[in-house]
């Protein structure tokens, strides 16, 4: 007990002060990508080319509709799609799409994931009545439906002294049916896909449900494949969209308490 309280004494506090103080995530960090309308034509043709996830939209290649709500952004990022790479920033230098330092970027409404480098705010967009019923505490099932286990690790690590989900009340738990909500990782494969539901029909009403990465989204890498679900909202309804390969443990837990809590 001595050896332990000295420990303690000796580390210090060591939960990070987020969200009352910012936190500055180091330079390689992709965030938030946004896009210059203007760049040249040729650079945005050889970007969407290298795109191995076929994540930027432009007019060349997007649905003849999808533009007619907000004609001055004729190029975006779907970031349902988009793992992060990097690639069409290096493709481009830097002159066509460039990723921020900003990891608040999730969103309620899977339209919300095309962005050209604004998103909605979160807080504003949640429903009102989880907040109400989820306030003060929240128990999550999470469920790896064929995940590389990137996202789990990092939602992992939100019960680490660091973060210190607990101290929110948001905790994950063993059985859905202590659960208020469903945390789906990985792509769905096909072998998953009973399990998922039957995790999904054991959480007591009222239950919300969580995408988290690219793969739960859409499918990720794998998207198109026969053996994984075109994205989590194909099965189930979806209330909030964390995008990231994996996503960050900050995006995580600024989605998480920005849709449920009143914290940011």
């Amino acid at each position: 007990m001595l050896d332990t309280l000295k420990n303690r004494i000796e580390q210090g506090y060591r939960t990070s002060k987020y969200p009352k103080q910012t936190i500055s995530l180091p330079e390689r960090y992709r965030g938030l990508p946004t896009i210059n309308q203007y760049a040249d034509a040729d650079i945005v043709a050889k970007c969407v080319k290298a795109c191995p996830q076929n994540a930027i939209i432009t007019d060349s290649n997007a649905d003849p509709n999808l533009f007619k709500a907000n004609e001055s952004s004729r190029k975006m990022v779907d970031m349902g799609r988009c793992v992060f790479c990097g690639t069409c920033e290096r493709v481009s230098n830097g002159k066509f799409i460039t990723f921020t330092q900003d990891f608040g970027y999730s969103v309620a409404e899977k339209a919300h994931l095309l962005t050209s480098g604004t998103v909605p705010d979160l807080a504003k967009h949640s429903k009102q009545h989880f907040k109400k019923l989820f306030g003060r505490s929240l128990q999550l099932r999470q469920v790896s439906a064929g995940g590389c286990n990137a996202c789990e690790a990092d939602l992992n690590v939100l019960a680490t002294p660091f973060f210190d989900l607990a101290r929110f009340g948001i905790n994950f738990v063993a059985s859905p049916r202590h659960a208020d909500g469903l945390v789906v990782t990985g792509p769905i494969s096909r072998n998953m896909r009973t399990a998922l539901l039957q995790t999904y029909e054991a959480l007591p009403a009222p239950k919300v449900v969580i995408a988290v990465g690219s793969c739960a989204i859409t499918g990720g890498p794998f998207r198109e494949s026969p053996e994984v679900s075109d994205g989590l909202d194909s099965i189930l309804p979806v209330d909030l969209y964390i995008p990231g390969c994996p996503s960050h443990p900050l995006t995580n837990l600024h989605a998480l308490l920005s849709f449920f809590k009143d914290r940011i």
